[in-house]
């Protein structure tokens, strides 16, 4: 989610197989958690709009919002903490190896917060420790403790921590699409 230059560039670089492990196990798995209107912050080539029809997306990249609109996809431009959406206005919010590039994410989980129902869900995906070496823009490793922490202070509660593809201590550190995914509600609900 930088907007920098090259960064789309970067993302259409996704493999077929990483796109059918999205297509056909890890979106299949996800999509269980969400239901109602979902917004993908950071949803760069519109990998996950295309599975999940009816779902908006938002980026700070002008070239991936371009992209998703050309193929059809609801994608939306935002300003950095920004998103361009009403107060209340999605049962669901996904950030899909997004937290990551954040130095701080704390303005980006309130902006969520608060376009999201009292019930939504937010589904925040992060990357295993190889997977983190492999990009430099990230910016921060988050394990379970760390991730519940810093989507908690934003006034989250984790619901679980799903591994993906599957639960591995021998994997985590090896296989670069290794990633942690959290199911948060807000406190409360």
């Amino acid at each position: 989610m930088t907007g920098a230059a090259g960064y789309f560039a970067y993302l259409r670089k996704r493999s077929p197989a990483a796109l059918a492990y999205r297509r056909f196990w890890l979106y299949p798995h996800l999509c269980r958690e969400l239901s109602g209107r979902v917004l993908d912050v950071g949803c760069g080539i519109g990998d996950f709009l295309r599975y999940r029809p009816g779902t908006v997306g938002a980026d700070v990249d002008s070239e991936a919002v371009a992209w998703c609109r050309g193929l059809g996809l609801d994608a939306r431009p935002m300003q950095p903490d920004r998103l361009p959406f009403g107060d209340a206005e999605f049962d669901g919010a996904v950030l899909d190896n997004v937290l990551e590039h954040l130095a701080s994410p704390a303005a980006l989980l309130s902006e969520i917060r608060r376009v999201l129902r009292a019930t939504g869900t937010l589904l925040v995906g992060v990357p295993g420790r190889r997977g983190h070496l492999a990009d430099p823009d990230h910016k921060v490793f988050y394990d379970e403790a760390a991730l519940r922490a810093v989507v908690g202070q934003a006034g989250f509660s984790c619901r679980r921590i799903i591994h993906m593809p599957f639960h591995s201590g021998f994997l985590a550190p090896r296989l670069r699409q290794y990633c942690l995914y959290g199911i948060f509600r807000s406190h409360g609900a």
